[in-house]
């Protein structure tokens, strides 16, 4: 029964994925912003549940220039945002253009992609995003670099955070979590080591009960920080809330921050 469910799942999403393409290509370049944005998140929303998973959300995406700021844990993690955020541009990572279907799909959703391997990609990576944040545009951003057990967080590299400080914009932070009826975080959501993505993609579709939780943070002030105090800052306080849903940031993540800057809410 459980690989017959799998089995269900996978041919839906793939007629999903079909239909995504087709939506792009025929709707997508004679609308305008707002009809996209309802596609996107229509499109993204069936797909988490397609996948079996029930979809948890608390808090809402700041209006208007914004860099959110998530962990990163799966591959559906910029489809669980976009249900939310429909309006949030990825930066994410070259090689998911190899993905079939879902790479087409992810590049034509307005995606910035960084070849990480190339240390001066960053740099150029990062005037793309500040010229998009100056725009008013919403940018999401995975600063792990990589996925990592839902549990624990991996450093926050902060290069991009500097596009946030430079255009002035708020920074807002995203906690993402799996959970199954028997753990807080699932392993069955895990996408590490050698996995490769259909396995990731077979897990997920054979698990039962999974939920994928999106809290939006409190969004903060950007603007003359140090972007490694605010690195440690976001990610301490998407930790915090990751394993308990209301505590606030801890004041340790607070006193990082360098003397006379501020992070006041937006």
């Amino acid at each position: 029964m459980r690989n017959l469910r799998a089995a269900w799942r996978l041919l839906r999403m793939l007629v999903h994925l079909l239909h995504g393409m087709a939506v792009m290509a025929l709707r997508f370049p004679g609308g305008d912003a707002a009809e996209r944005q309802r596609h996107i998140q229509w499109w993204s929303a069936k797909l988490v549940r397609m996948a079996g998973l029930e979809l948890r959300v608390s808090g809402a995406a700041r209006p208007g220039a914004t860099l959110l700021v998530a962990n990163h844990v799966s591959w559906l993690d910029i489809a669980a945002v976009h249900a939310v955020a429909p309006q949030a541009r990825f930066v994410s990572k070259a090689d998911v253009l190899a993905w079939p279907l879902l790479g087409w799909l992810i590049r034509n959703a307005g995606t910035l992609f960084i070849e990480r391997e190339r240390k001066r990609d960053a740099l150029r990576v990062l005037h793309q995003v500040a010229e998009a944040l100056r725009a008013g545009d919403t940018v999401a951003v995975f600063p792990e670099g990589t996925t990592g057990d839902g549990a624990s967080l991996l450093p926050f590299h902060a290069n991009l955070l500097q596009s946030a400080i430079v255009s002035g914009v708020p920074v807002q932070g995203v906690a993402l979590r799996y959970s199954d009826p028997a753990h807080r975080f699932s392993p069955a959501a895990q996408f590490l080591g050698e996995t490769t993505l259909l396995q990731s993609i077979w897990r997920i579709l054979s698990a039962r009960g999974l939920c994928v939780h999106v809290d939006l943070l409190m969004a903060q002030g950007a603007r003359h920080a140090d972007r490694r105090a605010l690195a440690e800052y976001l990610r301490t306080q998407i930790h915090a809330h990751l394993h308990a849903a209301t505590a606030p940031p801890e004041p340790a993540a607070v006193a990082a921050l360098p003397a006379g800057a501020s992070l006041p809410n937006c």
